[in-house]
């Protein structure tokens, strides 16, 4: 049975209202399984986590990017996170012996239809990328939302899907494929963005850091710390064991210690190796966080 993870990042993480208005309808779809989903105030952003056939994960998401876009309004909209729309990003990701193609072709898929639906224009990244240059999220998304009207009329930088007119109410939503991502964040006893930030710009792969990482610094105004923002593109060849040393070395390095350290969704099992999440400091962790426990229940 071919099966499909899908991680929609909405541009809501402060009102749990409408985080529960989305997830009611995940929930309503017998065919998925939701199986985390949180908020973030200090982002802003919301992550929801489902499995399932294919064609079911298709209706599911846009079913549920239909209550996002009717409950968030960009304008009204702000967080530390980069993003570019309601429904920011997402993602389709191909499990157990499911084929990538399989997953480009439904994040195509769901493209075409989002932007019939819903008018949204889309962009294609990652292996679903169309375009030259956008394979990378972080490409895809530079300037981020308050750029994109004016990013939109330069040919160059026009959607894959739909006509380059800005929404400034929707925005834009980035849709791609990919392999297994995990997001992973530490939190320092500091409140030092310039800390952050430079610890960040040291372990990131694309300033000569630690392999498939990628990292921000930001600060969380509503805990006053700040915060090592990471994706995790290979945690098999880099682990967390290997993030959290560099990081809590750096850190050391300023007489900063590590507060703790959290995921967003889930993780595979490989991403723990030579280390415990006693160890990391992780916070909210249990057996339900692994992706090998649900990817189990589904093929069994």
């Amino acid at each position: 049975m071919k099966i499909i993870e899908c991680v929609p990042n909405f541009s809501e993480g402060r009102d749990s209202r409408k985080i529960a208005a989305i997830a009611r309808v995940f929930k309503s779809f017998p065919g998925v399984r939701l199986v985390d989903f949180s908020g973030d105030a200090d982002h802003n952003r919301s992550v929801f986590t489902f499995l399932g056939k294919p064609e079911d994960v298709l209706e599911a998401a846009l079913a549920a990017s239909g209550k996002a876009l009717e409950l968030i309004d960009m304008r009204e909209q702000a967080g530390v996170h980069p993003r570019l729309g309601a429904v920011d990003v997402v993602p389709f990701i191909p499990l157990g012996k499911t084929k990538m193609q399989d997953a480009v072709d439904l994040a195509h898929t769901f493209g075409r239809e989002l932007y019939e639906r819903f008018g949204v224009p889309v962009y294609f990244y990652g292996h679903a990328a169309l375009v030259p240059g956008r394979k990378e999220l972080a490409d895809v998304r530079h300037g981020g939302y308050e750029a994109l009207q004016s990013k939109m009329i330069n040919p160059g930088d026009a959607p894959d899907v739909g006509k380059p007119e800005f929404n400034a109410r929707t925005g834009a939503t980035v849709v791609g494929a990919r392999v297994p991502l995990v997001a992973y964040n530490i939190n320092l006893i500091s409140d030092d963005l310039r800390l952050a930030r430079n610890i960040a710009s040291q372990i990131r792969e694309k300033n000569g850091g630690l392999q498939h990482v990628r990292a921000i610094g930001v600060i969380l105004k509503s805990r006053g710390i700040a915060q090592i923002s990471m994706n995790l593109t290979n945690c098999k060849e880099t682990p967390f064991k290997i993030i959290y040393d560099q990081v809590e070395r750096l850190a050391a390095e300023r007489g900063v210690e590590i507060l703790e350290s959290e995921l967003i969704g889930l993780v595979p099992k490989c991403a723990f190796a030579g280390t415990k999440p006693e160890y990391l400091k992780l916070k909210g962790f249990d057996k339900d966080r692994l992706l090998e426990t649900h990817l189990k229940t589904l093929t069994d």
